[in-house]
């Protein structure tokens, strides 16, 4: 009996040197807190997203209230309204914010392309890639399991024809399914755009059109026919510079294989033969 008192009464003392410690360390040890802190970080949404370049919302918060050359218009999600209200919490001029949403850039439906062969792991974007690129024929293309659905914070991304789609209409432009994706072929694009090439291979134009009908084949009408010098075709694939696009559409037009789309009525970006 005497041996358990003993015990217990050590466990207490020990408990209770801890407790003083603790509360000697919080007293005297205490870094105190921005007043600022609380506000700055109610201005933000919560998503977490990771799209201003920090570490979720507490780290962006932290980052403006220590760093004034901390630009207070990254966070894509919360948009003006958001950067309004951070500008008038930290007495900076209102910065504009650019507007972005989500693309996934294949066309390789199920109409398109094929398999090369018959998965049967784990029903997973990034297992799949892991298995020779993926089962379809483009090894660059959408698998269609879906792992940018699964992290999408507002359902913007619906799996439809064996390949994911953003709808723009939806999508906040926090970029976790840009992250997400294995094969990389989900980019933000601004809001304003209106063209986008929906294809990410670099094959050669053969071997491109023989594992999807849909993809760019690198002809470089696209870029012939632009007249800003927008689009040029770099290792086999056009790119569309949207900083210098005047939306004219002319390389929509001129695309053979309809691997370049535009938005119509705010809506998913369309291709030639689905208008």
């Amino acid at each position: 009996m005497i041996n358990v008192l003993i015990a217990v009464l050590s466990v207490t003392v020990i408990g209770a040197l801890c407790a003083v410690l603790l509360v000697l360390a919080a007293k005297y040890m205490h870094v105190p807190e921005d007043e600022r802190f609380p506000k700055v970080r109610a201005c933000l949404p919560g998503a977490n997203c990771g799209a201003c370049g920090y570490t979720g919302c507490d780290g962006y918060a932290k980052a403006l209230i220590e760093n004034p050359d901390v630009r207070s218009n990254l966070c894509i999600p919360g948009g003006d309204a958001t950067a309004a209200e951070l500008a008038r919490v930290l007495g900076r001029a209102v910065e504009d914010v650019e507007e972005q949403v989500a693309v996934v850039c294949c066309r390789g439906d199920c109409s398109a392309t094929q398999n090369k062969y018959a998965y049967e792991g784990m029903q997973t974007c990034a297992a799949a890639a892991a298995l020779f690129g993926g089962p379809g024929s483009c090894s660059y293309g959408c698998m269609g399991f879906g792992d940018c659905a699964g992290v999408c914070p507002v359902d913007a991304i619906c799996l439809n024809d064996g390949i994911a789609h953003v709808d723009p209409r939806v999508c906040i432009g926090c970029g976790m399914c840009v992250r997400t994706c294995p094969h990389h072929i989900i980019h933000m694009v601004p809001a304003v755009s209106r063209v986008v090439v929906l294809c990410q291979s670099h094959d050669k134009g053969a071997v491109t059109r023989k594992n999807c009908t849909n993809g760019c084949i690198g002809c470089m009408k696209c870029e012939k026919a632009c007249p800003s010098d927008a689009v040029h075709v770099k290792d086999g694939l056009a790119e569309i510079d949207q900083r210098k696009c005047t939306h004219c559409e002319a390389c929509y037009a001129a695309c053979p294989t309809g691997a370049i789309a535009r938005f119509v009525g705010g809506g998913a970006p369309q291709a030639p033969e689905q208008q």
